[in-house]
């Protein structure tokens, strides 16, 4: 049984090793390097209670038993105003977190209420003529690709950087 942490948690969908490697590497290019402690992720919930990590990690084992791992589609480049990210595009990944925030509705905060908007952030918190310079840059060069979700990661939000506390592969069948 998880010990129960001070911490919030964070819930992202945990990437294939190649599209992590990629956007990683967008990240390390153009987020401010002061403010990217972070990998490439997508965050699925931003703020559960830490003292319900056992209670989540039980509802994550259940789901991802029954899911196969994702197939995402990259459908786009996003200007966020001050920052820059791709869109994502998963019906499945959609009914998913749908669920998660039924059984989680007690908890969530108003961000996890809201339907989701998956994407991967490759730039934030920077002037807005320097968003919008890459973004223009970024969405010319756009060509639609795939990323594989696996499974769950969990982390514990500690002001900064997150703690890894556990991941959750997703082990259902792969549909034929």
């Amino acid at each position: 049984m998880l010990t129960p942490v001070s911490a919030p948690l964070i819930i992202t969908l945990t990437l294939d090793a190649e599209a992590h490697t990629y956007y990683t590497g967008l990240r390390e290019q153009h987020f401010p390097p002061e403010r990217n402690y972070l990998q490439a992720h997508v965050t699925l919930f931003h703020h559960l209670p830490g003292e319900q990590v056992a209670a989540v990690q039980q509802q994550l084992l259940g789901v991802a038993a029954r899911t196969a791992p994702l197939l995402l589609q990259v459908t786009g480049v996003r200007f966020l105003g001050r920052g820059v990210a791709y869109t994502l595009e998963n019906t499945a990944l959609q009914q998913l977190h749908r669920q998660l925030q039924t059984a989680w509705s007690e908890w969530l905060l108003p961000q996890d209420r809201q339907p989701l908007r998956p994407h991967i952030t490759v730039q934030n918190k920077v002037d807005p003529a320097q968003a919008r310079a890459l973004h223009e840059q970024l969405a010319t060069d756009f060509a639609p690709s795939t990323v594989t979700g696996l499974g769950f990661t969990v982390w514990a939000y500690e002001g900064g950087p997150w703690r890894e506390l556990f991941r959750v592969p997703f082990a259902g069948p792969v549909p034929a």
